[in-house]
C-alpha cells in the first residue's frame, strides 16, 4: 500500500456527522434501555424465554449507549489510543456479537415454537434460554479479554479511528462467525417462520391479525439486523481485502470513512431494537399498557398466551 500518513486523522465531516446522529441515539437509547430493563426485571411476574432474550439483548445496548460519549470525545480530540481507550473499545465491540447472536436466538426460539410445536416443550424453556444468554455473554467477553491481549497498544493511532490497515488477519474468520453464519440463519428460520404463517387459514379477524402482527415482528427482527450490522461487516471485510491487495491511498482513504459511516448506522441497534422490547415480548406490552393496570391481577395474562399462539402455531403444523 502507498504511504497514506496524510490521510491518519478523522475527517472532520464524519466527526460532525458522528456528532448529529450520536447525540440524540444516546439520550433515546439510554432512556428506551432504561425503561426496558426496569420492566423487564422488576414489573414482570413471569420469566420466559422472551424475557432472558429481551434482557441480554437491552444489556448489550446499554454497554453501546455508554461508550457513546467517550468515542464522540475520542474523535473531537484527537484522542491517541490508550489503555482507557482500549477498554472502552472493548466494551463498545461487544454489543455486537451479543446483538447478532440473541437476535438470531430469537429467531430460533420462534422457529422451534412455530414449526416443531410438539418438540418445543423439550427444546424450549427458560432455563435453557438463561444459559444460552450467559453462554453467549462469556464467550465474547472471553473474545474481547484475548483480543485485547492479542492486539498490541500503539499509541501513534488515533482511538477508535477505523483504519483499513488496522484490520487484523482474523477479519474473514471474524466475519463469518458473527455475520454470515448468524444472518444464514436468522434468514432461513424468518423465511419459513413467514411462510408458514403466511399459509395459515385464519379462522376469524381476531386470528388474522395475530397472524399478520407476528409477521411483520420477524420481518423487522431481520430487517434490523440487515440495516444495522450488514453495512459495517461488509465494509471491514472489503477494507481488509483491499489493504492486502494493496490499495491506493484515495481507496484507503474513501474505506476509512465508509467504515466510520457503517459504524455510525450500526450503533442504530440501540434504539431499533426498542422495536423488539415493544412488539416481540408480549409481556412488555402488557406491563407498560394502562389496560393491564385494571386488569385482575389474579389472572395473567400471560396464561392466556399459550391459547393465542397455539392457534397460530396449529395452522403451521
Amino acid at each position: 500500500m502507498a504511504n497514506c500518513s496524510n490521510y491518519t486523522e478523522m475527517d472532520q465531516n464524519i466527526i460532525i456527522f458522528e456528532l448529529i446522529l450520536c447525540i440524540p441515539l444516546f439520550f433515546l437509547g439510554l432512556i428506551f434501555n432504561t425503561v426496558a430493563l426496569w420492566v423487564f426485571y422488576f414489573k414482570l411476574s413471569r420469566w420466559t424465554e422472551t424475557r432472558f432474550y429481551m434482557i441480554s439483548l437491552a444489556m448489550a445496548d446499554y454497554a453501546t449507549v455508554f461508550t457513546l460519549p467517550f468515542i464522540m470525545v475520542f474523535h473531537y480530540q484527537g484522542w491517541r489510543e490508550d489503555v482507557f481507550c482500549l477498554v472502552i473499545e472493548a466494551i463498545y465491540f461487544i454489543n455486537m456479537p451479543i446483538s447478532i447472536y440473541t437476535i438470531t436466538f430469537i429467531a430460533v426460539d420462534r422457529y422451534i415454537a412455530i414449526k416443531h410445536p410438539l418438540k418445543a416443550k423439550v427444546l424450549r424453556s427458560p432455563r435453557k434460554a438463561a444459559i444460552s444468554c450467559l453462554f453467549l455473554w462469556l464467550c465474547c467477553l472471553a473474545w474481547m479479554i484475548t483480543f485485547g491481549i492479542w492486539v498490541p497498544k500503539n499509541e501513534q493511532r488515533y482511538c477508535f479511528y477505523k483504519n483499513p490497515e488496522n484490520n487484523f488477519i482474523f477479519m474473514p474468520i471474524v466475519t463469518v462467525v458473527f455475520l454470515f453464519i448468524p444472518i444464514v440463519i436468522l434468514t432461513f428460520c424468518s423465511t419459513q417462520i413467514i411462510k408458514c404463517l403466511k399459509e395459515k387459514q385464519n379462522a376469524s379477524l381476531q386470528e388474522e391479525k395475530l397472524t399478520w402482527k407476528a409477521i411483520c415482528i420477524v420481518a423487522v427482527n431481520m430487517g434490523t439486523f440487515i440495516i444495522c450490522f450488514l453495512p459495517f461487516n461488509i465494509s471491514s471485510l472489503v477494507a481488509f481485502a483491499m489493504d492486502a491487495a494493496g490499495d491506493e491511498c484515495w481507496q484507503h482513504q474513501a474505506l476509512s470513512k465508509t467504515m466510520h459511516v457503517t459504524a455510525c448506522i450500526q450503533n442504530l441497534n440501540c434504539c431499533l431494537d426498542a422495536i423488539c422490547y415493544y412488539f416481540v415480548a408480549k409481556e412488555f406490552q402488557e406491563a407498560i399498557s394502562f389496560k393491564s393496570m385494571h386488569s385482575n391481577p389474579n389472572i395473567s395474562q400471560d396464561s392466556q398466551l399459550p391459547t393465542k399462539n397455539s392457534k397460530i402455531i396449529s395452522g403451521c403444523m
